[in-house]
């Protein structure tokens, strides 16, 4: 007789919290993960990226070699915990009134235990699937993110391993489980100015050139008019000044530079480089001499892969009656990277206490989220 009892994705989100993982520290998680699918008859391979001295540890783990390629992606890096304030031990996995309490229970470890609960019992009453799994699962997102899911992805299309759809399981929800599909995210990009004048007594401007003036009026362009009143699916692109200096302690000094730091997050009305352009054009118009240093962590992205964001509505709807709204808000995560790729959307638990003291997760919740994920399979892998 076939056990249908759903696997438990406490005791594997446990185990991961007990791991020790903070960023670019693997911690044994990897390893945890490893052990649960290679009986599942998963093919893994770990992949290790950046300075010898500091390596960053990824995983790839694949089911099968046909088509379609279902590849759910995550990250069992976390933020440090902090040095005060938590009840109990931040890796201790502890479970006090209905809650899974750690650094990583709702960012993201509990999502990646819901997954492996989930795609356990699939495969249960599915040892066969249509198609193939995998699962990319990165030691670098709460981190620079340059020797992890990006490096990994390229290492996938150099070995003929690029999925047709991909699902990142960041704590997406709002409110209840289900009730927010991610399809899309701005850009993010930082820009730093450095406009060069020429230091001088306050008394005698004349004999100088004052940068800070200069950069007065280049923030004033870049901030008189918004970027955009947004577009059909993002809201509007925003350009922030956050940080501004002259590294200047007399008063009776006009400076030789002044710096001043942007951080950007722009619709699919844009690219990095248009930004790039606008900003450069208000230098060229207010500070002949001056730097531009440009950081572009993502540009924007939109799924509009009818069949497989249906696939994901549907599963969401027979697990939880809810109907999804379809959402691009947010920061960024690993999804930018996928987007250059295939389709991808983001779906997972609640994300109320990511990164807070005493993070947690209702045992619930990750027990409905493991049925949700093995519902995602049946609707996209029958």
């Amino acid at each position: 007789m076939t056990d249908n009892t759903p696997t438990d994705p406490i005791p594997i989100a446990q185990a991961l919290i007990r791991c020790r993982s903070v960023t670019p520290i693997e911690g044994g998680a990897l390893t945890v993960l490893e052990d649960l699918l290679r009986p599942l008859g998963f093919t893994c391979t770990r992949l290790r990226f950046g300075p010898p001295d500091a390596p960053v540890e990824n995983l790839f783990a694949r089911l099968g070699t046909g088509a379609p390629h279902f590849c759910y992606a995550g990250h069992t890096d976390v933020v440090p915990p902090g040095e005060r304030g938590w009840t109990d031990d931040p890796f201790s996995g502890e479970i006090r009134d209905g809650l899974l309490y750690g650094r990583g229970a709702c960012d993201m470890k509990g999502g990646i235990a819901a997954f492996m609960a989930g795609l356990t019992d699939f495969l249960r009453s599915n040892p066969k699937p249509r198609g193939s799994i995998s699962l990319l699962i990165t030691g670098d997102e709460e981190g620079p993110s340059i020797d992890g899911t990006k490096k990994v992805l390229e290492w996938m299309q150099a070995n003929g391993q690029v999925p047709d759809m991909a699902l990142v399981g960041e704590p997406t929800s709002q409110v209840t489980l289900g009730d927010t599909l991610k399809i899309g995210r701005r850009g993010s990009m930082t820009a730093r100015i450095t406009v060069h004048g020429i230091q001088g007594h306050s008394a005698y401007p004349q004999k100088a050139d004052n940068p800070i003036h200069r950069m007065i009026r280049v923030l004033g362009r870049l901030t008189a008019e918004p970027l955009d009143a947004g577009s059909d699916w993002f809201e509007p692109s925003t350009l922030q000044v956050t940080g501004f200096d002259v590294g200047n302690t007399a008063s009776n000094v006009i400076p030789a530079e002044a710096r001043a730091m942007l951080s950007i997050r722009f619709n699919d009305l844009h690219t990095s480089a248009d930004v790039r352009a606008r900003i450069a054009a208000a230098l060229d118009a207010e500070a002949a001499r001056a730097d531009l240093a440009i950081s572009v962590s993502g540009e924007s992205f939109l799924t509009q892969n009818d069949s497989y964001i249906e696939g994901l509505q549907r599963a969401i709807r027979r697990t939880t009656g809810r109907d999804a709204k379809l959402d691009t808000g947010g920061g960024t995560s690993d999804a930018r990277f996928i987007a250059r790729y295939c389709p991808v959307a983001e779906l997972g638990a609640v994300g109320a206490t990511m990164h807070q003291v005493n993070e947690h997760a209702p045992v619930a919740e990750l027990r409905d989220l493991a049925s949700l994920y093995r519902t995602v399979l049946e609707e996209l892998l029958p």
